[in-house]
C-alpha cells in the first residue's frame, strides 16, 4: 500500500505559514535548496518526471493551492498528479488537478489503495489536521524560526499522538534540520 507522507516546512513553534498563508519567510538556504534537489526533487515546481521519484502524487487543501493560482498557475506541479481539496473552486480550473470536493477521509484511504508511489501531502494544516489518521510519515524541514502564530501544522480537536523518530538530518549551513517520523498508524 502506498504511503501518505507530510513533506513541509515549520517553524520551530509548529506554523507551516504566517496568518494568511504567506510562507516566504522561510526563505530557501543554498544548503537546503540542495537537500531537497537530491533527496526530494519532485517537491520543486517544475520538476522533471523520473523514475527514481518518491511521489507520482500531491495533495493539499485549497489555502495551499491558492498562492499558485494567486502568480497565475493553476498546475503547479505538472509531473506528479494532483488533487486539491476544496468546496468552492471550479473543478475544471485545469484539467491536470483534480478538485476534490467529497470528504478527504475516505478518498485518501481509497487512493492510498491504488498502485502507485507515496502519496506527498504538501499542506495545509487545516487538511493535514482532517486526514491525519492517515498519515504514514511526517517529514518536518524544521527551520530555525519562530513564527508566534499562524496556520499550525495540524489543525484539529486536541487529540495526542505519539510518533516515532526514523532520522534527523542537519541541513548545513542552512540551521534546518529534516525529521523524519513514522506515524503511529504507519506499519513497521
Amino acid at each position: 500500500m502506498r504511503k501518505l507522507i507530510y513533506y513541509v516546512a515549520s517553524t520551530v513553534d509548529g506554523f507551516i505559514a504566517a496568518p494568511d498563508g504567506d510562507f516566504a519567510f522561510f526563505g530557501l538556504h543554498p544548503d537546503l535548496m540542495a537537500h531537497i534537489t537530491e533527496h526530494y526533487p519532485e517537491t520543486l515546481p517544475g520538476a522533471a518526471p523520473s523514475d527514481d521519484r518518491i511521489f507520482d502524487t500531491v495533495l493539499m487543501g485549497r489555502g495551499t493551492y491558492e498562492p499558485a493560482l494567486k502568480a497565475g498557475i493553476t498546475s503547479p506541479y505538472a509531473h506528479l498528479e494532483q488533487f486539491v481539496f476544496s468546496s468552492t473552486l471550479d473543478p475544471a480550473i485545469d484539467p491536470a488537478v483534480t478538485v476534490v470536493s467529497e470528504e478527504a477521509l475516505p478518498f485518501v484511504r481509497k487512493l492510498k489503495e491504488r498502485p502507485g508511489k507515496d502519496i506527498w501531502l504538501c499542506g495545509g494544516g487545516a487538511f493535514a489536521g482532517a486526514v491525519r489518521s492517515e498519515i504514514d510519515e511526517y517529514v518536518i524541514k524544521l527551520n530555525p524560526v519562530l513564527a508566534g502564530n499562524g496556520i499550525p501544522l495540524t489543525a484539529g480537536p486536541f487529540d495526542p499522538a505519539h510518533l516515532t523518530l526514523i532520522d534527523a538530518t542537519p541541513v548545513g549551513a542552512s540551521g534546518v534540520v529534516v525529521l523524519r517520523y513514522r506515524g503511529n498508524n504507519a506499519a513497521v
